[in-house]
């Protein structure tokens, strides 16, 4: 007997229903702890192996983390949780549904993987160029996330001991901390290469990262020769890795490896009759460096070939424009900071250019928003204050808070008055500030919300002047995140970054 047509596709359809229900409640039941403590086991086991030299138990063990289960959901759930999900590639897909993420699990297979071309788009730099973008599919995002699992504890393990640029539990204070270790010495060197590599992400040589990056090559080399399409036309890449995939920081990362060891090597102290203390320290954040020195010119004749030699042998080149040698007490300006010795004190102060862009961001955002409510200026304004106030409080920025406060104040008063151009000062005044404390008064508001005792709760603006000054606490070089014996560690780093004193010294004032 012959099935009729409508109701075979209503059993197909039904079963399509039926499997796509099927996978969305298989990716809810995944044990996410679960997969996350196998990840971390084969990590520990990778930093292992490579510690002792065994490069074939390390490309079994990166074998077996990229084909399990739980490191391929693991990339899934990243790449569908992070900022970019609703950025999609050259295709245009999503993974959106539950249903879709389990389908996108089992798809992500080496046999047959060739990824596609690289969406390029442009942002804005901070000197008012355009930097070139490329945005990966969300599959040829997620590969990349899955092999980056299995390479991250190497470059982890093999990494410089002061590189903190896209590295795991360390940031930009951590290398200015080291600046300050390393600068801030009664002995310490009094000369400074300020390093910058031209185009370092987009002129990295193929043939370098194939042969060192201890990876699948064949996945890589495909990633690195997908080429890019930009107003619909397709262009080869030829050197590179893409800004915006997310191995891609990592390539670079360890590709500017190994320049510290060699510079401790070219350059070590003597002693004897011939003594000689070249003080040479390597301090880089992702493609920006510095190298103290002893002397204008040891820096200039002997440091700088070797660094120019070391970067040619990977295709990039030093900036002549930008590469200069300076004095330490003329200062310098490096991750947005302005270090410099004066009678023989080490001072860092955030720089004249990073707090003009800050305040010019803060001006463009009072010029769109003339109209808009204070509330709704107020919650538009805070992150940005916030964030500039946290990224500088570590170092001597007091002084600058207070000229930045006073910046801001003046820039609100003038938003306010424009609203209000037939009222008094004082009405101006009481209407948009309010009395805090001690005869000051912050630029808040009234919300819906209220006290205990009656009163309105107020929605106030960041105060920049009222931020503490702490001390940040650096992480140690050679600490790894993926190696067990460091987790009591960073352990008790976190505790020191989040409250300021050891964890050690609550047990012992409780044991008094």
């Amino acid at each position: 007997m012959q099935n009729h047509p409508r109701k075979k596709s209503q059993m197909n359809a039904g079963q399509t229903a039926c499997a796509s229900s099927g996978k969305a409640g298989m990716w809810d039941q995944i044990n996410w702890p679960r997969h996350d403590r196998q990840v971390r086991r084969l990590q520990a086991r990778i930093v292992k192996a490579t510690r002792e030299g065994r490069h074939h138990k390390v490309k079994a063990l990166q074998w077996l983390l990229t084909h399990s289960f739980g490191g391929r959901a693991l990339t899934v759930k990243r790449v569908t949780e992070n900022k970019g999900k609703r950025t999609p590639g050259v295709d245009g897909a999503l993974w959106q549904t539950p249903a879709g993420k389990f389908t996108a699990i089992q798809s992500l297979r080496r046999r047959g993987y060739q990824p596609q071309p690289l969406r390029r788009v442009h942002i804005p730099k901070a000197n008012g160029k355009l930097r070139p973008l490329g945005i990966p599919t969300m599959k040829d995002r997620a590969m990349q996330a899955l092999h980056l699992l299995a390479l991250a504890p190497i470059a982890e393990t093999t990494g410089d001991p002061n590189s903190y640029g896209f590295r795991p539990a360390r940031c930009t204070a951590d290398a200015i901390e080291q600046c300050h270790n390393v600068l801030s010495k009664r002995v310490s060197p009094l000369w400074v290469l300020e390093g910058d590599i031209r185009g370092c992400f987009d002129h990295i040589s193929h043939e370098w990262m194939l042969r060192h990056i201890p990876t699948d090559k064949a996945v890589l080399r495909r990633w690195l020769q997908a080429g890019f399409v930009e107003h619909q036309s397709f262009f080869p890449t030829e050197a590179g890795t893409p800004q915006g995939g997310i191995i891609s920081p990592t390539l670079a990362n360890m590709t500017l490896d190994g320049l510290e060891a060699l510079l401790k090597t070219a350059f070590r102290k003597r002693y004897g009759r011939k003594a000689f203390h070249p003080k040479v320290n390597l301090i880089r954040y992702a493609d920006d460096f510095i190298i103290t020195g002893s002397s204008r010119e040891l820096l200039e004749n002997e440091v700088r070939p070797v660094v120019e030699r070391f970067l040619g042998d990977r295709g990039l080149l030093l900036s002549p424009e930008k590469t200069c040698v300076t004095s330490v007490e003329d200062g310098f300006d490096f991750l947005g900071q302005h270090l410099r010795k004066r009678k023989g004190k080490l001072l860092v102060q955030p720089s004249k250019k990073n707090t003009h862009q800050f305040l010019e961001k803060v001006r463009a955002v009072l010029r769109k928003n003339q109209s808009v409510t204070q509330e709704n200026l107020i919650w538009t304004l805070n992150p940005i204050l916030r964030g500039w106030v946290n990224y500088h409080r570590h170092c001597a920025a007091k002084k600058s808070f207070k000229k930045v406060d006073a910046v801001i104040w003046r820039c609100l008063w003038q938003w306010a008055k424009r609203r209000h151009p037939g009222k008094s000062r004082r009405w101006v005044l009481r209407k948009y500030w309010k009395p805090w404390r001690r005869n000051s008064w912050r630029f808040a508001t009234e919300t819906k919300e209220w006290k205990p005792d009656g009163k309105p709760v107020l929605l106030q603006l960041v105060s920049i002047n009222s931020a503490r000054i702490e001390r940040h606490w650096k992480v140690k070089g050679d600490a790894n995140p993926y190696d067990p014996q460091w987790q009591p560690y960073f352990e008790d780093h976190a505790f020191l970054r989040k409250y300021g004193f050891p964890r050690h010294e609550i047990s012992e004032n409780r044991s008094c």
